[in-house]
């Protein structure tokens, strides 16, 4: 479907030749919410009211790293004949959220273990926190015009995207072309598991089960609305990686739920109260 509109402007702020990027702010937002929704929660747990913040001290530094790895080593192609700094030129975009998460969960058990705090506690907790700093850090795609999926075709944009509001009309459209909004898509969804970790948290659940369930939830809806997108990374040229991540955590985290519960090491609930 074309269209001609003006896209917003990408750029926050700028100072003299220091641009602060829409990207950025809306990233800090979801760490700065996220952290506080652990720290208040941890608290009613019996967690350290600076936990959170020590842990976030480890874990931003090593998820920004590994996001950025895990998108060079699958977008190799582009690099190899470029300047050797190209591969840390975070601020040129290419971070991948499966790589943060993979660096994330490895530093939060090595933290868990040094301060002599569960795992699952800890991640019990952060796990609504990760999925609404997910959820936020998704208008940053929005501004950038990028995330998006392939163009819409009238009979989509008529049964369901004529609702769409006009502000994110406008910016989905590229060069004329209105484009599958799949950041909404996915910021809808994620915005959908944080409900539904809120409500389990009320159920008593199995110490571990939040966070395993977050991580079963995010990657369904994931897995398909990476199909949609355009600027997916590939294994051989062959699978969308997102999409074999997402189909390996389902997995695992159903599998790991029910050896957790049939091996005894789910012996914990989580009932709102000190465990």
């Amino acid at each position: 479907m074309t269209l001609l509109n003006a896209p917003l402007n990408p750029v926050f702020l700028q100072l003299g030749p220091i641009k602060i990027y829409w990207y950025a702010i809306f990233i800090v937002t979801g760490v700065i919410v996220g952290l506080q929704l652990a720290t208040k929660e941890g608290s009613r747990l019996g967690i350290k009211k600076e936990t959170y913040s020590d842990l976030l001290l480890w874990a931003l530094p090593v998820a920004i790293i590994s996001a950025r790895l895990y998108y060079v080593i699958f977008e190799w192609d582009r690099y190899i004949d470029r300047p050797w700094w190209s591969v840390f030129a975070v601020w040129e975009g290419g971070l991948a959220i499966h790589g943060a998460l993979i660096g994330s969960i490895v530093t939060t058990m090595i933290f868990a273990n040094k301060k002599k705090i569960p795992f699952w506690k800890l991640a019990d907790i952060a796990a609504p926190s990760i999925i609404i700093g997910q959820a936020i850090g998704r208008w940053g795609n929005f501004m950038n015009q990028e995330a998006h999926g392939g163009p819409v075709s009238q009979a989509a944009y008529e049964n369901f995207l004529r609702f769409l509001p006009d502000f994110i009309e406008k910016q989905m459209t590229i060069e004329g072309v209105l484009y599958h909004p799949t950041f909404l898509y996915e910021f809808l969804w994620n915005l959908l598991v944080f409900a539904g970790l809120l409500w389990l948290r009320r159920r008593n659940p199995l110490r571990g089960e939040v966070f395993i369930t977050y991580l079963i939830w995010y990657s369904i809806g994931r897995f398909f609305i990476e199909g949609l997108r355009t600027d997916s990374l590939y294994l051989f040229d062959l699978i969308r990686t997102a999409q074999l991540i997402s189909l390996l955590a389902i997995v695992v985290g159903i599998g790991l739920i029910i050896y957790r519960r049939k091996s005894g090491q789910a012996n914990v609930r989580y009932n709102g109260k000190k465990i």
